[in-house]
């Protein structure tokens, strides 16, 4: 494998228009095509600077939204909810996905964006192609996805971030969400943080793919509400609303 690799290189190198992959090293078989494709790209990568990105789709349980997930981390271990054009101040990447008419929101986590339609917007088959084109070439030619001077200057009405001066109650349902939960709602394409605690009610945010997704409320009350009634007897309700 490692002499097919040194034989792609070698064709790129002494810029050959055409390589013909019956070319072979003495002894060899015939070099797998899939090989020289990745020679290729790897190739473009030490040229120009540039990684290669790949953008798949996933569906979500909420028919209105989509994920596009990235072969590469987009905002490590955080996530940013963009609700509507107004506030997308803090991610260039989600200002940029507003300018197509049939976005309606924006959220972005670990190596995805998850996107929300308009009710217009008929099929995402329609546009799905467009939106992977447009990802792949912002962030090969590395646009700002998320910038972090703009988050700290926001207000965060929720976040299961743990806090100094959160009560213990509170510091075990972020820890519950962020442990048990997230990882979730994530392959999903969603997001689900805490919003307040009182007098044992826990108040949550639904995000993305979770925000208006009919079986939200099921996974809330079935799951999420129970799981949290065993772990932290104090709790006996959960609700939530969609940001």
């Amino acid at each position: 494998m490692v002499s097919y690799w040194i034989l792609c290189q070698n064709q790129l190198r002494k810029n050959k228009s055409t390589f013909s992959i019956s070319e072979k090293l003495p002894g060899a078989a015939t070099p797998p095509i899939n090989l020289f494709i990745f020679a290729i790209q790897f190739d473009t990568m030490i040229t120009t600077g540039s990684s290669i990105i790949s953008i798949y789709t996933e569906m979500t349980p909420n028919p209105e939204t989509m994920k596009f997930v990235a072969n590469k981390l987009l905002y490590p271990g955080k996530s940013l909810d963009v609700a509507d054009e107004t506030l997308a101040v803090a991610s260039p990447l989600a200002k940029e996905l507003f300018s197509f008419p049939f976005i309606k929101a924006v959220f972005i986590a670990s190596n995805f964006v998850t996107l929300t339609k308009t009710p217009d917007t008929d099929d995402w088959q329609d546009v799905i192609p467009t939106i992977k084109t447009f990802l792949q070439e912002y962030l090969e030619n590395g646009g700002v996805v998320v910038n972090e001077e703009e988050v700290a200057k926001m207000k965060q009405e929720a976040t299961n971030t743990v806090n100094a001066d959160d009560d213990d109650i509170v510091k075990r349902v972020k820890e519950l969400l962020e442990n048990y939960v997230k990882p979730a709602v994530e392959m999903d394409g969603g997001a689900i943080q805490f919003k307040s605690y009182n007098d044992g009610v826990v108040n949550l945010m639904l995000q993305g793919s979770c925000s208006g997704c009919p079986s939200s409320m099921v996974t809330l009350k079935a799951g999420i509400e129970g799981m949290m009634k065993r772990m932290i007897p104090e709790v006996k309700e959960v609700v939530a609303e969609a940001e």
